[in-house]
């Protein structure tokens, strides 16, 4: 009896692991830390002390520069960023990768303008690729419990940041 039960709760429990992972039960912060490829944006967004809103009830759409995107930055930008002194530019630049709402690859078209999370707006190209504000999308569609994440091979700055 009690191996039967046993067997009954394991199956039970390997069956329902695959239907959280489809039902997204990760938010955003939580799939970027998993994916691996995110470290420095996450260390930003903590920084800018954007972890809390990000992890809400969104819909949020980011897109995410990867580590090696932000490594591509001049020497020092990232060091220099994550400074307490420099945390409202940081929120800016990282709240400048968010539109509110979730806004999936087949939603976009060229020469579409988002209005982000900052205040501005980026502009999306569809012809030859995807392009956020001349960064190229090179995962799209990554969902999340509450919103999605496009991966991105570049930084872009606000208007308000040049």
């Amino acid at each position: 009896m009690f191996r039967r039960t046993f067997l009954s709760l394991t199956t039970a429990a390997l069956m329902a692991g695959p239907a959280l992972a489809g039902g997204h039960s990760k938010d955003i912060v939580d799939t970027a830390v998993d994916a691996g490829q995110f470290a420095t944006l996450v260390a930003a967004v903590q920084a800018a002390g954007l972890a809390e809103t990000l992890k809400g009830d969104g819909p949020f759409t980011v897109f995410a520069p990867t580590d090696a995107a932000f490594a591509a930055l001049p020497d020092g930008t990232v060091e220099d960023l994550l400074k307490p002194e420099n945390k409202d530019k940081l929120a800016a630049i990282l709240t400048y990768h968010v539109v509110p709402g979730k806004v999936m690859s087949g939603d976009l078209s060229d020469g579409m303008m988002a209005a982000t999370a900052e205040g501005s707006e980026v502009t999306i190209k569809t012809m030859g690729g995807v392009k956020v504000d001349g960064a190229n999308v090179v995962t799209a569609d990554i969902e999340a419990s509450n919103g999605v994440i496009h991966v991105i091979d570049a930084v872009i700055m606000p208007p308000s940041a040049m």
